[in-house]
């Protein structure tokens, strides 16, 4: 206890290591654990050092945000070599469309690691102006953008592309992420989601298909919706996509 906060302590905080701790604090105990005092003492300082880097809780929900839309752009990075090393081949889909499902899949694996952080996610950059939304949320958004852009959508498609991207990916992620069973220790998939609790004259169909919820793959269920979707567009009379990851 001597030695929390001392200044060779306060010395080794960043940002970046405080949005971290953050993280895993939410990953191990739940969204309703984070707070200041509880980040803190993760740390090993005083409540007051991390001020300087979240301005109190609502600063570390900003914070949250921040640190999900950097892991996104970070796996968008690391898997841009497959898809440049790719980028000779004969596409089997237009490439503005491949790289659109690159983004969900990028989405849904940062989901995966912490599905804690996704309603904040879905919700909190609503809350401010846009040019004072993480700059890793800018970036991911300006990159999708640009490569709507440079497939020949004039300016209209490509943000009516871009609002069904984030609808269907945010609302599907956050279905399949918020399923609450009744009994996590049953074996009975009737029991264990409280389906008995149901009538089977008046639910039939619910009562028949909510099983199926927890066994398919959310990744691919995400991909396919998302390839209806995209697939009613009208193809752009232009596609000059060069590929990348988010800038």
């Amino acid at each position: 206890m001597a030695q929390r906060d001392n200044p060779e302590r306060r010395g080794r905080l960043s940002r970046p290591l405080v949005l971290g701790a953050a993280v895993a604090l939410v990953d191990r105990d739940g969204l309703a654990a984070l707070t200041m005092r509880r980040l803190a003492a993760d740390l090993g300082v005083e409540p007051m050092a991390i001020y300087r880097y979240a301005d109190g809780k609502e600063g570390l929900l900003d914070g949250l945000v921040e640190a999900f839309f950097e892991e996104v752009n970070q796996w968008l990075r690391t898997s841009a070599r497959e898809s440049l090393a790719d980028a000779g081949a004969v596409p089997a889909e237009p490439p503005w469309r491949a790289e659109l499902r690159r983004v969900a899949r990028a989405f849904a694996r940062v989901v995966h690691a912490h599905p804690e952080i996704l309603p904040v996610v879905a919700t909190r950059p609503l809350s401010v102006p846009v040019a004072r939304r993480p700059r890793a949320w800018l970036q991911l958004t300006e990159h999708m953008l640009a490569v709507l852009a440079r497939a020949g959508f004039d300016d209209a498609t490509a943000l009516t592309v871009y609002r069904t991207f984030v609808a269907w990916t945010l609302g599907c992620l956050l279905v399949d992420k918020r399923q609450v069973v009744d009994d996590p220790d049953e074996p009975d998939v009737m029991l264990r989601l409280g389906l008995h609790r149901l009538s089977a004259a008046e639910y039939p169909r619910l009562r028949a298909l909510v099983p199926r919820f927890g066994d398919y793959d959310d990744e691919q269920e995400l991909m396919t919706g998302l390839d209806i979707l995209l697939g009613r567009l009208p193809e752009p009379p232009l596609d000059a996509f060069y590929g990348g990851g988010a800038r």
